[in-house]
């Protein structure tokens, strides 16, 4: 089949550019194939990273319509179908499908968060600088064994069996909405492989670990929980999940007076159990206010306050949501499970209601 590839081509002194090259190609063979034969039989200019051959090395990441992945694990047809499908989920039922025949078109562009340094190359010093600042290793008090190996249980080692298949792609780093607009964001990859080192039983600095992993935006509580970083994971890491999981450490370490971040997650999960949803009007004051203890929080709210009374948008009272006592006990049902049984805390890491 005949296939179109649009590629943005730039560099840091030249104005990005898409360019189109056009290849029969074998509705199984890979991206990165394609590229291959378009720099050796139309553009030997054309720049883009691999390593192949030696098993899913995580080299060829970039952006395939649209959406981060690796260029030697997806394939034309693969590609072409998921176009289909978009393309009819956006149309009436009486529309006629998309036509893969008529026009097949795949759009390539080097991953997002990082400077492009040519075409589908870009510079990935962040990430490497992020992944080193979590400390990914097991703590040197760990690894000095002078007279026997370390020894682990089989459900000790199975602890780090996801989080161990980070092959550090940069996909999930490329797709944070969190590290676009927050610089000190370390990232899902480094979060990912700390959860790593929290969960590994040789590791003797778990404390410190995780006081760290608590500091403001740049640790696990800069997520926002968009789940883009597991939607791309080409490796099933599910790197939402292990932050969920070194959330989940913290809060039974902390107390709502520790941080805003703590009071945040303890505060929403017992108003969703008192009343099914969120009073917002406790949550604030809660939560920003400290309960009365901080007053410069509290001052803040006051403008938004005013505009919601003003416009008659504050509500006088709260009414509890239907299915409240279902909803509580779900939680206190996920609450009262043995730690080690939790895969998350499902009340931390899915989208938070919203009340009234």
């Amino acid at each position: 089949m005949q296939v179109r590839f649009k590629i943005l081509r730039q560099a840091p002194t030249i104005r990005p550019q898409v360019e189109t090259y056009t290849l029969d190609v074998e509705p199984s063979s890979t991206i990165l194939d394609c590229l291959n034969r378009i720099k050796w039989e139309q553009d030997g200019t054309l720049a883009f990273r691999k390593n192949c051959r030696n098993t899913i090395c995580g080299s060829c990441a970039m952006r395939i319509n649209g959406r981060s992945a690796l260029a030697c694990k997806e394939n034309v047809k693969s590609e072409l179908v998921r176009l289909r499908q978009i393309a009819v989920s956006k149309v009436s039922e009486n529309s006629s499908p998309l036509n893969l025949e008529e026009s097949p078109e795949i759009t390539l562009a080097p991953m997002g968060n990082m400077p492009v340094i040519k075409d589908l190359v870009v510079d990935m010093h962040s990430f490497w600088e992020n992944l080193e600042a979590v400390d990914p290793y097991v703590s040197t008090a760990g690894r000095q064994v002078p007279e026997r190996e370390f020894l682990q249980t089989p459900e000790e080692r199975s602890r780090l069996n996801q989080s161990g298949n980070c092959i550090l792609c940069g996909a999930c780093y490329s797709e944070c909405n969190a590290r676009e607009v927050d610089s000190s964001f370390v990232g899902p990859h480094a979060l990912a492989k700390a959860y790593r080192m929290v969960a590994d039983s040789r590791d003797q600095q778990t404390e410190e670990r995780l006081e760290k992993y608590n500091q403001g935006t740049q640790g696990v509580w800069g997520c926002t929980r968009c789940y883009y970083c597991n939607a791309v994971c080409p490796m099933g890491v599910a790197p939402l999940d292990q932050i969920g999981k070194i959330k989940e450490k913290i809060l039974d370490r902390k107390n709502a007076q520790d941080s805003r971040s703590i009071r945040h997650r303890k505060v929403l999960i017992e108003l969703v159990k008192k009343g099914g949803w969120i009073d917002e009007r406790q949550f604030g004051l809660q939560v920003v206010g400290n309960s009365f203890r901080d007053l410069k929080g509290l001052l803040s709210l006051s403008p938004l306050g005013i505009r919601m009374i003003a416009s008659g948008k504050f509500p006088i009272r709260f009414e509890s949501s239907e299915g409240t006592a279902t909803v509580r006990s779900l939680i206190e049902s996920v609450q009262s499970l043995d730690p080690a049984q939790q895969v998350e805390d499902a009340t931390t890491d899915t989208p938070e209601p919203v009340g009234g």
